[in-house]
């Protein structure tokens, strides 16, 4: 086995990202405050990525973001850091909007599940139900036969 090598960024690499992910959090989008002060909050969280969408309570869609489209790539993206951060930029929007209750509906087992719901508490939206629609099969597909050696 041999040595892994450490790939350490420097402070100005580290400062470039930070300001990319500031801008891509700054970017404003048209908003109308036609919706109601009422929304729901759907977090899906899988191993590669974290999507927030904001929804009305019928279920049409006003924004959607995830860590990607905020400005993190490959294995950061299902980090939880990247999760509050795609959490605070949707709870921006939000905010414009006049949305003050939120029902929050989470699926998937991702690791930003939790810190993306955290960081939608801190900012302030009351929060009226949390749900957790994680898909569960009851008995599923059939196993492959047993291995014969």
């Amino acid at each position: 086995m041999g040595k892994k090598h450490v790939i350490a960024k420097s402070e100005e690499e580290m400062i470039k990202e930070g300001e990319a992910v500031e801008k891509a959090l700054g970017k404003d989008v048209k908003i109308s405050k036609t919706s109601g002060r009422e929304a729901k909050l759907y977090i899906f969280s899988s191993y590669n990525n974290t999507i927030i969408t904001l929804a009305d309570l019928n279920g049409n869609v006003l924004f959607s973001r995830s860590a990607g489209r905020i400005g993190f790539k490959g294995t950061k993206k299902s980090t939880p850091f990247a999760a509050s951060k795609t959490a605070e930029a949707l709870g921006q929007l939000a905010e414009k909007m006049g949305v003050k209750k939120i029902h929050v509906v989470t699926k998937g087992i991702g690791s930003g599940r939790d810190s993306a719901l955290r960081s939608i508490a801190n900012q302030g939206f009351e929060i009226l139900s949390i749900k957790d629609a994680t898909p569960i099969p009851h008995n599923g597909c059939r196993p492959p036969k047993p291995r014969r050696l």
